[in-house]
């Protein structure tokens, strides 16, 4: 009896060794993790064309040289299951397969991810990986993924922890690197024991483009950026270099202002949640792409600690959040989170910063910083008293070097 290549393939995988203790990969994710997503623009209309020139769209816009790496397709890719049960992309869609438009997207100093979940079927009712774990990854594997979004739809009766570390085990066996992103939107507090199953794990429901809605859909709600930020309180001891707080894909350049688009990306960085673009990087605009690209709130994001912000002041519609940088800095943001631009001052002298989380505190009466505004230049000193003017739905972010 001639064996299908792919069932033996599988089988040799599952006769490997495996570690005692089955380990997701420490070789990607030590920084919050860059890239683009196909979800929030285009949902199921995704094509291996679209995929294509949106990779090209990376490297074009200055986007790749900014430190993003990931294209993911999201849920839709999915055709049917072959006999084996090993899964293929939708030939109408994909028709070239996965393998060639990875090499398509690795010849461009770019990486792939791919979507699954952790149901039979997927959000968008496609084949779910439950029962085919180890069948998949090694597909994923030998089709040279680099990145694996897990989904939670059709999961009842499912424990979270066994499915999930169930599908790190599998990508673990491959012994192909793949971050490894955790897509069960906070339902089950991931935070508290997938530290070492996931890379990232999302800590809300679907973000929805705009400032501080909640658009309720009777079992879930998506949600505006001021609902996600409030709903991170007590989770940043969680993160740190290989584990992140996610608060789901970015919506800059898809329907909010400028101002509501610099202060989105501005959070995400200081919270150090993963940098998912989820707009069409063919078309943006030149705004939304300086946001995207700005060199200065992408080294906060992506500063070696690996420490995400904590709310230092709040003032009600003024809240400041101090993130503790490398070699002694710090990150401030002021963020207005009221309809009307307001003026606020920060008298430095008559404040005092203790921090559990990184160790390190501060007597600004006695320790003086230089600051520079990120994204606006300008600089200063703390020996003076700082004022700035607060766009509504805005912030101001300063970096601050010990002198």
């Amino acid at each position: 009896m001639r064996v299908p290549l792919h069932s033996l393939l599988l089988a040799l995988a599952l006769c490997m060794p495996l570690p005692a203790l089955a380990q997701k990969s420490d070789q990607v994710a030590r920084t919050p993790q860059m890239g683009w997503n196909s979800w929030n623009t285009f949902g199921c209309n995704v094509d291996e064309r679209m995929i294509r020139e949106m990779a090209d769209a990376m490297v074009a816009s200055g986007m790749k040289d900014a430190g993003y790496e990931y294209i993911n397709i999201d849920d839709c890719w999915h055709g049917t299951r072959d006999a084996d049960g090993n899964i293929r992309p939708d030939p109408k869609t994909f028709p070239s397969g996965m393998k060639a438009l990875a090499d398509y997207v690795h010849a461009r100093g770019l990486k792939l991810g791919i979507y699954s979940d952790a149901g039979n079927t997927t959000c968008a009712g496609r084949p779910g990986s439950r029962g085919h774990e180890y069948q998949d990854a090694l597909a994923y594997a030998r089709w040279g993924i680099d990145y694996v979004k897990y989904d939670w739809c059709d999961t009842k009766d499912i424990n979270p922890v066994s499915a999930y570390t169930t599908m790190r085990d599998a990508i673990a066996r491959t012994g192909r690197p793949m971050l490894f992103s955790i897509c069960e939107w906070g339902d089950n507090k991931p935070w508290e024991w997938a530290l070492d199953v996931g890379h990232s794990w999302r800590t809300t429901g679907d973000i929805y483009p705009c400032w501080s809605c909640e658009h309720n859909h009777g079992s879930w709600s998506s949600l505006g950026v001021l609902p996600i930020l409030d709903k991170q309180a007590g989770l940043r001891k969680y993160a740190g270099p290989g584990r992140w707080n996610d608060m789901d894909m970015m919506e800059v350049g898809n329907g909010m202002t400028e101002e509501e688009d610099r202060a989105h990306f501005s959070l995400w960085a200081m919270l150090a949640s993963p940098l998912i673009a989820g707009n069409d990087l063919r078309s943006m605009g030149e705004a939304t792409r300086r946001i995207l690209t700005h060199r200065g709130m992408i080294a906060i994001s992506q500063d070696r600690l690996g420490i995400q912000a904590m709310k230092w002041i709040d003032e009600g519609e003024v809240e400041l959040y101090l993130k503790p940088l490398d070699k002694g800095e710090y990150a401030l943001l002021f963020l207005n989170r009221g309809d009307a631009a307001r003026e606020y001052t920060l008298d430095w002298a008559f404040h005092y910063m203790k921090d559990d989380i990184s160790k390190r505190e501060i007597d600004f009466g006695h320790q003086r910083f230089a600051w520079r505004d990120v994204w606006h230049g300008g600089e200063g000193s703390t020996a003076q008293a700082f004022t700035a003017t607060l766009p509504a739905h805005g912030v101001v972010v300063l970096r601050l070097a010990p002198r």
